[in-house]
């Protein structure tokens, strides 16, 4: 009797196991991965030396780029920096892994460093935060209508409407 509940524990335990690694092999690795509103930290920028070279992302690193390199938050991912001594702001898109230095958060490209004043002291504090960002491209006489948080938390939100397309 008590080798039968045993032998049908193991057998259970080993579909359970089978079970989960399959499911691991199926699900996407990155909802795994949680990201806190807003991080708080200490963020360094590259030199101009490393201008051309290939980032974790396979871009090629420009000086006046506005890019950065995080260690979580997936590549194309757009976030706000804020200095959080002077209060300037710049928007960054994630195209590198890093920083591999302890204590910081965020490695700036030159360019975005240079708009938050922070070349000279080479480091800063700062508080990084993702951005959702629409991008539209539409000529001078189509509107759209971009709904506000408020609309969207009400539900109040209808179908965007583009007007004088095909006209």
């Amino acid at each position: 009797m008590k080798s039968e509940k045993f032998a049908t524990a193991i057998v259970w335990k080993r579909v359970f196991v089978i079970c989960f690694l399959l499911w691991c092999a199926v699900v996407d690795s990155s909802l795994f991965t949680l990201h806190a509103q807003s991080q708080k930290g200490i963020a360094s920028y590259y030199s101009k030396r490393w201008t051309g070279m290939t980032t974790a992302s396979g871009e090629h690193l420009h000086h006046d780029s506005l890019t950065c390199a995080h260690p979580t938050y997936p590549f194309g991912t757009y976030l706000k920096v804020t200095d959080l001594n002077t209060g300037r702001v710049v928007t960054v898109r994630v195209n590198d892994r890093g920083p591999y230095v302890r204590g910081r958060i965020i490695d700036l490209s030159w360019g975005a460093a240079k708009k938050l004043g922070i070349l000279a002291q080479g480091l800063a504090r700062v508080e990084v935060e993702p951005v959702n960002m629409i991008v539209l491209t539409l000529t001078d006489h189509q509107q759209f209508h971009i709904p506000t948080v408020q609309e969207m938390e009400e539900h109040t939100l209808e179908w965007p409407i583009i007007e004088g397309l095909g006209q």
